[in-house]
């Protein structure tokens, strides 16, 4: 089978050192992969915001799976996109990906489907931001939305 892992980061990293080890990874990748990645598999230079190169390349070299590390490209759709392209790919789609992508996003599903979490709130203003914290008192988390 051949894999390609997507990003370069430590957790793509022990992702492909771990990939490499299988008897079932005939031929490893890492898009766009690192020096430490190089070690265990293929580097391609396609930049994470190209989705489109990402898929075609792997559709090109015929690579089986895709296995993806960054949150970034996950929540822009690339499992989507490859998913469309005939592509399987272990990450989630655009739609899920939100739990990452959006605190506001995830504290609200938890609460419409009651899931235990911390209070919260969202705001666009700093003055009611402010309020709020003196109000809660400490210790608070205050966190901004988005990646």
């Amino acid at each position: 089978m051949k894999v390609a892992v997507i990003g370069g980061g430590g957790r793509e990293h022990t992702l492909a050192w771990k990939l490499a080890q299988s008897p079932s990874v005939d031929k490893l990748y890492a898009i766009p992969g690192s020096a430490a990645m190089s070690e265990v598999a293929q580097c391609v230079d396609i930049a994470l915001s190209d989705l489109d190169a990402i898929t075609d390349y792997a559709k090109k070299e015929g690579i089986d799976m895709l296995v993806v590390g960054p949150e970034v490209p996950l929540t822009e759709g690339l499992a989507d996109l490859a998913q469309s392209k005939g592509l399987a790919v272990f990450g989630p789609n655009k739609a899920a990906a939100q739990m990452e992508g959006s605190k506001v996003f995830a504290k609200n599903l938890m609460k419409k489907y009651h899931v235990p979490t911390a209070a919260y709130a969202s705001f666009t203003d700093g003055d009611a931001a402010k309020a709020y914290i003196k109000e809660q008192g400490a210790p608070i988390v205050v966190k901004a939305d988005g990646l």
